[in-house]
């Protein structure tokens, strides 16, 4: 064990990087086993480095679908309002930094190096997993660069994940999807349950959309927490305006006395619509109890939310004539708002390149797709990817017929050529294959 401490004192960053995707057990490559569904790792790794998570002020959000693009929104809107603002997010497209992000900042590489090494004795002790070590990273980076307030993406669940040693001023559930149904349970109330896991005593909780399904167990374990609980969906009903020009225009409407509020984004896809209603509910509840955040912070940091957190891969154009369009939508919920967002677009002919992880409800996903699309199929470079035969094979026999490629970028470059000037490529599937997406070859 001691040649191994002493190889962590001399590795530059991408030895670090290797050593922490080969040490530590990853779910994001091999699903299931990589989990310790407790949080005593956790609690460890952080009473080691003094509990920096209690040393600035969080907002906690978990939810099946929307709760990384929820983060980012709310992480902007503070940055506007003048907070030094941390985001912890997960997981990374394509560099391991973005996970960890000050004031829209990535962490640099010579933090994630020297925390590594820090830790090194407690990584061989207790043998945590990957998102055990990353949630330790973030939190001792943002107390380190005494951040005013973090925003704090759940990973999976809530209840027993890891992030959930918080005591946050808010807590957000997005909404709730048959998603990682092997782990969190096989019903939408199971899942439920374990997402409001996050709600804490006494502390404002807002829940994005209303389920029957789901708004018992929500409003039961507020009861229990004796948390305030709103449901942003019986306060505002949003209206989209959507654009295959990367922007979206959203009016909130008050059910009520029909007031109404409009923002503009950075960001694009109807599905954001119900994002933004979520984060305007719990900011005004933030408001309320005594932040600092006007109404020109809030538009501003709606607008502005790409640009000022780097948050890519929803519904993100990265070249025109023809479109190619990124989403990381991954199970039947977020599959079902790309379908609305393809169905509201104008383009031509559609190209779809596909590829997903083994774990999903593949069926259900090829079910949702328009028969009327060409296809390509892929798989990510890992091992959790399903394999490309496998998903073609799939896909054939209920009508999606299409071709297998090696990798993300042969697929759309083949389409490329075959596309006009108004068609539409669109990569989706798994947040993995659109990290494999090179960028530099495609963006204008």
């Amino acid at each position: 064990m001691l040649a191994k401490i002493q190889y962590l004192y001399t590795m530059d960053y991408q030895s670090c990087i290797d050593y922490l995707y080969t040490k530590l057990p990853m779910f994001s490559r091999t699903g299931a086993a990589a989990l310790k569904m407790d949080l005593s790792n956790t609690i460890s790794l952080c009473e080691a480095l003094g509990n920096p998570q209690k040393k600035f002020k969080t907002i906690h959000v978990a939810g099946t679908n929307g709760k990384g693009s929820v983060s980012h929104l709310i992480a902007s809107i503070l940055q506007e309002a003048g907070y030094k603002t941390g985001l912890y997010t997960s997981p990374h497209l394509m560099d391991f930094r973005e996970r960890i992000r000050i004031n829209g900042n990535m962490i640099s590489k010579e933090n994630v190096v020297d925390f590594t090494e820090k830790i090194s004795h407690l990584i061989e002790a207790i043998e945590p997993s990957f998102f055990e070590v990353t949630v330790a990273m973030a939190f001792n980076h943002f107390a380190e660069e005494c951040v005013e307030v973090a925003v704090i993406e759940t990973g999976l669940g809530g209840r027993l994940d890891s992030t959930n040693i918080i005591n946050p001023e808010i807590s957000i559930i997005t909404n709730i999807g048959l998603d990682h149904v092997q782990l969190l349970g096989n019903t939408f109330k199971l899942i439920a349950t374990e997402k409001a896991g996050i709600i804490k005593g006494k502390t404002p909780v807002v829940i994005g959309q209303t389920m029957p399904e789901t708004a018992e167990v929500f409003k039961q374990k507020a009861l229990e927490m004796q948390a305030p609980i709103v449901f942003s969906d019986a306060l505002w009903e949003a209206i989209p305006l959507p654009s295959l020009s990367g922007t979206i225009a959203v009016e909130l409407v008050n059910p009520l006395n029909r007031e109404k509020k409009v923002y503009h984004s950075d960001l694009a896809g109807i599905y954001q619509s119900e994002n933004i209603r979520t984060v305007v509910t719990a900011v005004e509840i933030l408001v309320n109890t005594g932040w600092k955040i006007d109404a020109l912070s809030i538009a501003s940091g709606i607008a502005h939310a790409k640009k000022n957190t780097g948050l890519q891969g929803r519904w993100e154009t990265i070249h025109k004539n023809p479109y190619l369009i990124l989403d990381v939508a991954h199970n039947t919920e977020g599959m079902r708002q790309v379908i609305h967002q393809i169905n509201a677009s104008g383009f031509d002919n559609l190209y779809i390149v596909l590829g997903m992880s083994k774990d999903k409800d593949i069926g259900a996903v090829l079910e949702m797709l328009p028969l009327t699309a060409q296809y390509g199929y892929t798989k990510a470079d890992i091992p959790r990817a399903l394999e490309v035969e496998t998903l073609s094979s799939m896909a054939n026999a209920i009508g999606l017929n299409g071709e297998c490629f090696g990798d993300v970028n042969t697929a759309i470059e083949h389409f490329s050529k075959k596309a006009g000037s108004n068609d539409l490529i669109l990569v989706c599937g798994s947040v993995f294959v659109v990290g494999e997406v090179d960028r530099g070859r495609w963006v204008q």
